[in-house]
């Protein structure tokens, strides 16, 4: 594949998600039992032929980097390409954190002019997706596009959380908004790009020297009428889990829709992770299991129902789970019931005690909590 990719994994979400973001960055959530939302565009782009990929982190990247320690998961572990981890440092020309996308992607420049690949797919790290990019480049290549900018069709009700494009028949950008409140379209930018990798140089280096630093704001919108900007559906599964926490919520209970588990679990390319090598699930004689998804090393004797339970989470005896999220570690008590609630890592819940929330608004206990 002639492209290198760039993740960009290293935004501050806490505002929008509270406790679960704390003391993580949102592209390493935990999703679906086993994975990371990292996982999902890192595997979609190697799956695809892409061998060289740059993962930005900044907010929060300690657990992102321990997650990302070996490459050779991914299929990255290589001579030529590889995976490379890029984080803010200070030198003599340069003391500052990254002061948004572009400016995330202008100060490791070195990692651009270093390719000689001709594209540049460029994917944010806290969406739930898998995705051709083969095929995105080909529709890029075919366009003659200077960008071109993954969309999807989205309802009304969750247009406002998106950048939102209106294109002409031939799918050419015509106007894009960031999060209008009034959306004039239903076309919902993934933040999933591809563009040339020197015209990607020449516009940051644009960008910065006027003192501009948001790909999408001082890039896209503000040149959207002099470049060729295209824009490519997407009809697949796409979720963003760092949006807010009930965006989180309810991606998680997604993976419980056997249709939508099988995209990632039974369909080639399968989705890669870290391995803990860890034993299987342990069902107990009083277990009772049903509709969820459990990970290795679960030790279980109450009742769980309509939940996605992570790596070595212990749950008591009569104890209830039901619509929640259990992280990893958690240790529930005998005769607990959890209903409607996200328990960070580590929670331990003692003994008769009851947690209960609303399915629109989960009730989250933050990490390493003793309730």
């Amino acid at each position: 594949m002639k492209a290198i990719g760039i993740i960009l994994a290293g935004g501050n979400s806490e505002r929008r998600m509270g406790e679960l973001t704390a003391y993580r960055a949102a592209a390493a959530m935990p999703v679906g039992g086993s994975y990371r939302a990292i996982d999902f565009p890192l595997t979609s782009m190697t799956a695809s032929g892409i061998g060289k990929i740059a993962v930005i982190t900044q907010y929060n990247s300690r657990s992102l980097h321990d997650h990302l320690v070996s490459s050779k998961w991914w299929d990255l572990g290589r001579k030529k390409g590889g995976l490379f981890v890029l984080s803010p440092y200070t030198s003599k020309d340069n003391s500052s954190w990254f002061r948004g996308t572009a400016d995330s992607i202008y100060q490791n420049i070195s990692f651009l002019k270093r390719s000689n690949e001709p594209y540049v797919a460029i994917s944010s790290g806290d969406a739930v997706y898998k995705m051709n990019f083969k095929e995105v480049i080909e529709f890029h290549k075919q366009k003659e596009a200077d960008i071109t900018i993954v969309y999807k069709r989205m309802d009304k009700d969750s247009l406002s959380k998106f950048g939102i494009m209106q294109m002409d028949g031939e799918g050419r950008v015509t106007d894009f908004e960031e999060k209008p409140l009034e959306p004039q379209s239903d076309c919902a930018s993934l933040g999933i790009y591809v563009i040339g990798r020197e015209l990607l140089i020449d516009l940051l280096e644009q960008a910065v020297a006027e003192g501009r630093y948001d790909f999408v704001r001082d890039i896209i919108i503000r040149l959207r009428k002099r470049l060729k900007i295209y824009g490519c559906e997407f009809d697949g599964y796409w979720s963003s889990v760092g949006a807010s926490t009930l965006d989180y919520y309810r991606t998680n209970m997604d993976f419980l829709n056997k249709e939508i588990r099988d995209v990632f679990t039974k369909q080639e390319p399968y989705i890669d992770t870290k391995p803990k090598d860890e034993p299987p699930v342990k069902y107990n004689m009083n277990a009772d299991v049903s509709d969820s998804v459990l990970g290795s090393g679960a030790i279980v004797n109450g009742k769980v129902e309509h939940s996605v339970v992570f790596r070595r989470v212990f749950i008591g005896d009569r104890a209830v789970i039901k619509n929640s999220i259990l992280m990893e570690g958690c240790y529930i008590g005998d005769d607990c019931v959890i209903e409607n609630a996200i328990l960070d890592k580590n929670v331990v819940v003692t003994a008769g005690k009851h947690i209960s929330g609303a399915e629109e608004e989960p009730y989250v206990v933050k990490k390493d909590s003793v309730i």
